[in-house]
């Protein structure tokens, strides 16, 4: 079965995050999906210097901890920059490299000499097979524990698009690949300064992933994406995400049945 990563864009409050983390748990026990948590400590790659990048860097620690006690689950969370891996990896399972980093050699280095399992978001400017270079530094660490993510290439100014033959380019490297259904829907670098999506693809995304034999899912979930601080405009409803992971096991049990 895959495994899904997921949880919202970034930590805004304890309750969100525990509301988010009981229904991912309850929903992927009965699906039996995997389930590794995910929300950002900190988001360093705002486009307006104004705009929300997380609570006290210390208490959000502390709850992704709490998070993976309570509901015994791993989690993942952003590093940004390389003195950060240490810090962080003493709270999280596992240490993920945003896509607008995955070429920066120190912070890939650092993320593998931690010894936990690394992360590492395509670049949206990045072909499927130069991410063997993302891999090939984090090897170099002696650390081989590593998952490729696709999250969309840059289409214009103002789009992604996903080209799902990076699914098996990525796999042939050798490593988990996970496509990232959320991020994939938005609509950078709006005049506003804010990320536009549109989040009715991210099911269509989803199951598209599967049925091209991606290992993971990645989504970002909140109660109330409108009023969510970070990616508003891209992050999937929580309610629905139960039918859509439902449906993708029924893929998934169609395309691996005996």
């Amino acid at each position: 079965m895959f495994f899904l990563i997921a949880g919202p864009c970034v930590i805004e409050s304890e309750n969100i995050v525990f509301t988010v983390a009981d229904y991912l748990k309850q929903v992927t026990d009965r699906l039996g999906i995997r389930l590794i948590f995910k929300s950002s400590y900190k988001k360093a790659n705002r486009t307006k210097l104004g705009s929300f990048t997380g609570i006290d860097r210390g208490e959000a620690l502390r709850i992704l901890a709490r998070v993976r006690e309570e509901f015994d689950v791993p989690v993942i969370t952003d590093i940004h920059e390389s003195w950060e891996a240490d810090e962080v990896s003493a709270y999280v399972d596992y240490l993920q490299i945003p896509a607008f980093l995955c070429r920066q050699t120190d912070l890939l280095l650092a993320a593998g000499r931690t010894g936990k399992p690394v992360n590492i978001k395509k670049g949206q400017f990045m072909s499927p097979e130069a991410m063997r270079f993302a891999v090939e530094k984090v090897y170099s660490t002696g650390n081989r524990q590593v998952l490729l993510t696709e999250r969309g290439t840059t289409f214009g100014y103002h789009d992604l698009v996903v080209d799902f033959r990076s699914v098996p380019i990525m796999k042939s490297i050798g490593v988990p690949v996970v496509v990232d259904c959320t991020h994939s829907v938005q609509k950078p670098n709006q005049t506003v300064g804010v990320t536009g999506g549109d989040p009715s693809m991210i099911e269509t995304l989803a199951l598209a992933a599967i049925a091209t034999g991606a290992d993971g899912l990645f989504m970002e979930v909140h109660p109330n994406p409108a009023q969510a601080l970070s990616d508003a405009a891209s992050q999937l409803q929580m309610d629905k995400t139960e039918s859509i992971l439902s449906r993708c096991v029924d893929v998934y049990n169609a395309i691996h049945k005996s």
